[in-house]
Formats: structure tokens, C-alpha cells, sequence
């Protein structure tokens, strides 16, 4: 059976009890560490222990974490070293503590892009969107160009470097696709924007701790059949997390939906991961801005994702007892 869970911070606070009070039990938490002027890393054995415990204490599982940070990594900088001893040190203890999933991706600076926060969808709830044209003046980032084979270069070196750690651990490294899907954006190529090429990283090296986190609307964005796509990456056993999530639309030019309301067949894509036999942790992702709530936070208010486990919960409940 599929482990839902609901994005959490480290500490406690209202989502915390709101999962609880739906039931939810395993908590994911892929915000991005730092490291700190002085003492102990959040990544430390000690610190990680203790964020783990918080989660065990208040009933709640944790299949999933995010990496330190790794840009140095994924653009080949000085600044490397330390950020490869860090991410060492984060699977070693990782494997320590029995937390079996590292989400990360190899997304130079623009994680997420979009160009609008507060686009109109179903009662007026608001989403993210995106439109590639609006970005045709955009200046380049403040790391210049970056072309695919650096990117390709060193994610091979990431893979060879970290791939034998994650294995001796017992630990998944998943890796997250380009979102949006294209390239190059503000002079930086994006190298994950295709199902070919998240084949292509999974194979690089070949390791039962080389995976993916199959962000179902990221590859709807890509204009693919989604459910295909399931089967052509998962049914290798490559899918170890999911991000759960639809949108309208096309690479270049897309809208967020609530999570009934996209382009997806959402009841077949939960069919395809049961028979594919994935029962790995999965999170309902971005989720409309309803009524009342700030947009402080797009993608990511209360409101949205509580529909979301609802409605994931009730087509869970129909796939599994139906077989079919």
C-alpha cells in the first residue's frame, strides 16, 4: 500500500495537528537544511536523531528528507568539497536512523519556476502558473550560462561520488525532475525535462539507490501520457517517492489545478502505481490558495492539500478494492 503523507515542517505547529487529525501518519519534510556559522549540523547524528524523534513522538513516520545545499555540486564550484562532505554525512546518518529516502534535484538556482503567483482557477481559489514567454527578457542568473553537458558532467561525478554512500546506507537518492520542463531558462539548461532523460539518470550508474521522485505534474507537463510514463520508469522498481499533483497545459505555457481538476487521470495513475507494485511514500504537492487563506506561501497553504488527502484517500480506497 502507498504511504500518503503531507509535507511537514521539522517542528511542530498547526499542520502537524491538522495531519493527525486526518489520520495521516507519515510526514515528509524536504525543505532544504543550512548549515550554520557555528556547532552542530542539521545533519549531524545528534540533531537528526532529534528531529526523527519529534516526528516518532507525535505518531508520524519519516520516509523522506531534503538535502543540505548542493549548488556547488551541480555547477561544478570550489565550494564542492565541503558540500559533498555534508551530503556523505547526511546519508551516513540517514542510514543510522533508518530514514530510507533522499529527495533531491539537480536544478541549478531555479527550483519551481513560475511567473504567476496568483492566477484565478475554481471559485477563486488562486494558482501558480507559468508562461514562458514572460521570461523572454528575463537577465541571466548571477552564475551566467550553463550549458547541458556541464550539468551532465557533473551529475555523473554527483552519482559516482554519492551513489556507493547511498548504498552502504541503505538509503534512496530520488531524484526530482526539472520543473518546468524547459531549457535553458534565464541562460541555464535544464537537463531533466524529459522521460528519456530521467532514464538516462537512473542508468548512469546502476544502483538499486539511483531512483526517482516522480513528480506526476512535472511530467504532465511535459506533454507525455502520464500513466506510460509510470510504467516506462517505475515498472524497473526506479520510483521510490511521489509527488502527487496535476496541471493544464503544455511545457512552455501551464496552470496548477486542484488536484481533480487536470489534464490526468488521476484514478489510473494510482491503478498504474499499484500494479507496478510501488509502495513508497507519496505527497499530495501543490494545491490551490482557498478562501481565507494569505498566499503567503503559493502552492503550499493548508486548505489545498487537506483536499487533496481526501480526495487521494477516496480514489486509494476505490483502486484497491476494486483490483481493476
Amino acid at each position: 500500500m502507498i504511504k500518503l503523507g503531507l509535507q511537514l515542517d521539522w517542528n511542530p505547529n498547526r499542520r502537524w495537528r491538522l495531519a493527525q487529525q486526518m489520520g495521516v501518519r507519515h510526514g515528509i519534510t524536504t525543505g532544504w537544511f543550512t548549515r550554520p556559522a557555528s556547532g552542530p549540523t542539521p545533519w549531524s547524528f545528534e540533531r537528526l536523531l532529534w528531529g526523527k524523534q519529534r516526528f516518532v513522538d507525535a505518531g508520524f513516520e519519516l520516509p523522506v528528507i531534503g538535502t543540505p545545499p548542493i549548488d556547488a555540486i551541480r555547477l561544478g564550484l570550489e565550494e564542492k568539497e565541503q558540500q559533498y562532505d555534508d551530503l556523505l554525512e547526511l546519508i551516513d546518518n540517514m542510514g543510522r536512523l533508518e530514514i530510507p529516502v533522499l529527495c533531491y534535484n539537480f536544478i541549478p538556482r531555479l527550483h519551481a519556476v513560475r511567473t504567476s503567483t496568483s492566477t484565478v482557477s475554481r471559485g477563486g481559489a488562486l494558482v501558480t502558473s507559468y508562461d514562458h514567454s514572460l521570461l523572454a527578457n528575463a537577465p541571466e542568473t548571477d552564475v551566467g550560462e550553463v550549458s547541458d553537458q556541464r550539468l551532465w558532467e557533473n551529475f555523473h561525478e554527483f552519482l559516482e561520488r554519492v551513489v556507493p554512500a547511498a548504498e552502504s546506507a541503505n538509503v534512496k537518492l530520488a531524484l526530482h525532475p526539472d520543473d518546468p520542463p524547459v531549457s535553458p531558462l534565464r541562460g541555464m539548461a535544464r537537463i531533466f525535462r524529459t522521460v528519456e532523460s530521467l532514464e538516462k539518470a537512473v542508468t548512469l550508474v546502476e544502483s538499486p539507490s539511483n531512483g526517482l521522485t516522480f513528480c506526476q505534474g512535472t511530467v504532465s507537463s511535459m506533454g507525455v501520457n502520464v500513466i506510460d510514463a509510470i510504467w516506462r520508469l517505475g515498472g524497473t522498481g526506479k520510483i521510490f517517492f511521489v509527488h502527487f499533483r496535476d496541471v493544464r497545459g503544455t511545457p512552455k505555457k501551464f496552470v496548477e489545478t486542484f488536484h481533480d481538476d487536470g489534464q490526468t487521470d488521476m484514478y489510473d495513475s494510482l491503478a498504474a502505481y499499484r500494479d507496478i507494485g510501488f509502495e513508497g511514500p507519496m505527497r499530495p504537492d501543490h494545491a490551490p490558495v482557498m478562501d481565507g487563506e494569505p498566499n503567503g506561501a503559493p502552492m503550499y497553504e493548508d486548505l489545498g492539500r487537506l483536499f487533496a488527502i481526501g480526495y487521494i484517500r477516496g480514489l486509494m480506497d476505490g483502486v484497491y478494492r476494486s483490483g481493476t
